[in-house]
């Protein structure tokens, strides 16, 4: 077998001159405008891209051989482990995680270079030079500081292995896309910042900014979902996000691509916000750098941390240089991108979107807050002090409260303005079903007035969302009578508009997951013998006795239970808990969910402890309502996500006054 270790540095080296080559040629290309060196530095994208292909196979090798004399592969690898979750075990580590990562990228940009040159000449070469500084970064970090391929002295008989709360499926997806969404921020901002040096502003360079955008933010959105489940049904603690610093530094690009995203509708629909739609675009990827800082350095504590290293400094002088550097040219550039037509009328879209903005902002202001506020603490008083969840819930949730309450009403008013009589005809339906809900709600028992209110804001943003569709459906069956006798050819006309529809309604349906799930749950725990139940509100679980099983490197005792509600058997479950081989002392929890239905509660069991002869165990049981919903949002989600990428017929939008007609230097 080729020795892999020298052959995966021949190969690192070789990507970094490359990188080198496509950041000078990229340079030349946009100050010397010579489309020729633009279009080299593009090619040396894919060049590059197809180097570190070979890289990430070469090292998929070494890990699928059980080449133990790799350092990398000896500690997060072991004959014991499954093809895939030893395939997965590539980025189960802090080399091999900034490896794919640059892989990616890689991959991402020599599409992304291509798209750059063909969406305008003269924006484009800015764009690349911008994207291959990023990739010369990464590499250098790669190349010479945090490479996986390093030779150990004396190979040892059997790898470590992974982490036995990583021993799932979900490693084969979750860490990937968190990975893949954090480095595709990467891609807008290379398109902003291009537009900013180059200082010039069209709509298909916007255009395509939004779509990456889109991409990179649809990529996150997937890990933050499966990430939520993966917790939910794997690690064992009873909830699916517990505002972990990693959880919450991969929340905070989204929540600002968000704001993002109606930021560039408003400016693509009305040339508004298009200040805003840069501006967020910068601090979105500023914030998935901080957030890569925080899992490479360690600062801060979490489950979810790589160890201490000497990537995190890099990575935060990296941050710092991008907020400086990105600050100071939106400035400069700030009259070129302000947008010429003012937001004049409260009732308004685009009035809608500019509070979306807040909203989302504030949420990820408190999440930062929280996030960093034990540095704070250290830096200024010489201790600690964590912050836990009841503060995130505390200042969170009423926010997402007012953000449900926007989405249930400002969708429905026009652009420009909306006269008061036309808005309460457009939202007197959703303000009805709020009312309705609510007093339904008291009325059946019902006494804490946030969960109510956010209760009956769901289902206001579902009527919201139905008769906007109805609407838009009457509209264009109206402008086709002739042309098509069913639905679907409308449906499919205004796929951007049917797909924010699906979004919406899906995020209705995961908040209604959220919201409940918080405040109803229930839990209990107890010792029981063979034949004794624990019960908790309407239900009742039996433990059955105990069963184990041993195979190479793992032992696993299993529980087998009975799930009654009020009486009748609805389901049998198997808690467990996994010993494995050389982590004995970190046992991990294979928990048990049923889905009751029709009421939509999940049973959940845990194994807490044993007896040795089997005669008794302990078990923790949690009765979580609605959560299935975050489950059922998420698909609706996906699917709008889905619609609005499709592909359609391209309209221009509205004209619109363009303050950058004329390309200006620096």
């Amino acid at each position: 077998m080729p020795d892999l270790v020298d052959a995966g540095r021949l190969g690192l080296g070789i990507a970094f001159g490359v990188a080198v080559l496509q950041v000078l040629l990229g340079l030349a290309g946009a100050l010397r405008r010579t489309p020729e060196l633009s279009r080299s530095a593009a090619n040396a994208a894919s060049v590059q891209a197809a180097v570190l292909t070979v890289v990430v196979a070469g090292l998929a090798a070494g890990f699928l051989a059980r080449d133990f004399s790799i350092q990398f592969v000896a500690d997060h690898s072991s004959s014991a482990m499954p093809t895939g979750l030893t395939i997965a075990a590539l980025w189960g580590g802090q080399e091999g995680s900034l490896l794919f990562w640059t892989w990616s990228m890689s991959l991402f940009a020599a599409v992304a270079t291509r798209r750059m040159l063909t969406a305008d000449g003269v924006v484009g070469p800015h764009g690349i030079a911008v994207l291959s500084g990023l990739q010369l970064f990464f590499l250098g970090v790669l190349v010479f500081t945090s490479s996986p391929f390093s030779r150990l002295v004396a190979a040892p008989a059997e790898g470590r292995g992974l982490n036995p709360l990583l021993w799932d499926s979900g490693m084969q997806i979750h860490p990937p896309l968190l990975l893949s969404g954090y480095m595709s921020f990467g891609l807008p901002f290379a398109f902003a910042v291009g537009l900013l040096t180059a200082g010039r502003v069209t709509q298909p360079w916007l255009r395509e900014m939004r779509n990456w955008m889109l991409l990179a933010w649809a990529i996150q959105s997937a890990g933050l979902l499966l990430g939520a489940w993966w917790a939910y049904r794997v690690l064992g603690w009873g909830g699916y996000w517990g505002w972990d610093p990693v959880e919450n530094v991969a929340l905070l690009p989204w929540l600002v691509a968000t704001a993002y995203l109606h930021s560039a509708l408003a400016q693509e629909r009305r040339g508004q916000l298009r200040a805003w739609a840069i501006g967020l675009v910068l601090v979105t990827y500023a914030l998935a750098i901080f957030g890569t800082f925080v899992v490479r350095s360690g600062i801060l504590s979490s489950v979810h941390n790589f160890a201490l290293s000497d990537v995190g400094p890099i990575f935060f002088v990296f941050v710092g240089a991008l907020l400086i550097l990105s600050a100071a040219l939106f400035i400069y550039r700030l009259p070129l991108i302000r947008s010429d037509e003012p937001i004049t009328d409260i009732a308004s879209k685009e009035a809608g979107f500019l509070i979306n903005n807040l909203l989302m902002l504030a949420i990820a202001a408190a999440t930062f807050w929280g996030t960093v506020f034990p540095l704070i603490t250290e830096i200024v008083q010489g201790a600690r002090i964590a912050v836990g969840p009841p503060f995130y819930t505390q200042v969170n949730v009423p926010l997402l409260v007012a953000t449900l309450g926007l989405l249930a009403v400002w969708p429905l008013l026009a652009w420009r303005r909306t006269s008061l009589r036309a808005a309460w005809r457009a939202t007197r339906w959703p303000i009805a079903t709020l009312v309705v809900v609510s007093v339904l709600l008291a009325v059946l028992g019902m006494r804490d007035g946030l969960p109510i209110i956010a209760i009956g804001l769901t289902a206001a943003v579902a009527v919201g969302v139905a008769l906007e569709y109805v609407r838009s459906l009457r509209a264009g069956l109206a402008r086709r009578r002739e042309a098509t006798s069913g639905p679907y050819p409308i449906m499919v006309g205004n796929r951007r508009r049917l797909g924010s529809y699906l979004v919406h309604l899906g995020i209705a349906i995961l908040a209604l997951g959220i919201i409940a799930s918080a405040a109803f749950s229930q839990e209990t725990a107890a010792t029981v013998e063979r034949g004794e139940a624990v019960s908790l509100g309407s239900y009742d679980v039996v433990f059955q006795g105990l069963r184990s099983s041993v195979q190479p490197g793992l032992n696993t005792v299993v529980a087998e239970v009975e799930v009654f509600r009020d009486g009748a058997l609805i389901d049998s479950l198997s808690p467990s808990r996994r010993i494995h081989a050389g982590w004995e002392n970190q046992p991990t929890a294979d928990v048990a969910v049923s889905t009751t239905l029709p009421h939509l509660d999940d049973v959940y069991v845990l194994l807490s402890s044993w007896d040795q002869s089997g005669a008794s165990a302990t078990l923790r049981l949690l009765i979580n309502p609605l959560v299935v919903l975050l489950w059922i949002g998420g698909i609706v989600y996906f699917v709008g996500i889905l619609v609005i990428a499709w592909p359609a017929e391209r309209r221009e939008p509205a004209a619109f006054p363009d303050a950058a007609a004329q390309p200006a230097a620096l």
